[in-house]
């Protein structure tokens, strides 16, 4: 297959993961102040939640700024977003790990990261930024 078809066949899915990866990660943040989707706090890791000093909310709503800011910028700059992206969701699986409690979402959070990576590496080809 020619490089330029098979640029062709692979930008399409560059595109969906980058704006995935843009969309899911606002979404998710902008939640950790309405807990529309599932009350979040439910998820802190019993160390850490000993460690705050302050409340599980609080430290949700600074999870949810995080979250915002990587998607934001994926979208601007996809090879360093999606670094930060994959990064992100591979330390919140280790911190599920580490409480053994909602494991699924941790192998979850891996098959993201692994993808939030792949278009990292498709941003190599497909964008100048």
């Amino acid at each position: 297959m020619e490089t330029t078809q098979l640029k062709q066949n692979v930008r399409p899915v560059f595109t969906v993961l980058k704006f995935t990866f843009t969309i899911v990660p606002v979404v998710a943040g902008l939640d950790k102040f309405t807990n529309i989707l599932c009350d979040w706090t439910q998820y802190i890791n019993p160390g850490i939640h000993s460690m705050l000093p302050f409340p599980d909310s609080t430290f949700m709503m600074i999870v949810g700024i995080i979250e915002i800011i990587a998607g934001i910028l994926v979208f601007a700059k996809p090879k360093t977003g999606g670094m930060i992206v994959s990064a992100w969701l591979v330390l919140i699986a280790l911190t599920l790990l580490a409480g053994w409690k909602f494991v699924d979402v941790a192998v979850r959070d891996l098959v993201m990261a692994i993808s939030a990576f792949s278009m990292t590496r498709l941003a190599l080809i497909f964008d100048n930024n």
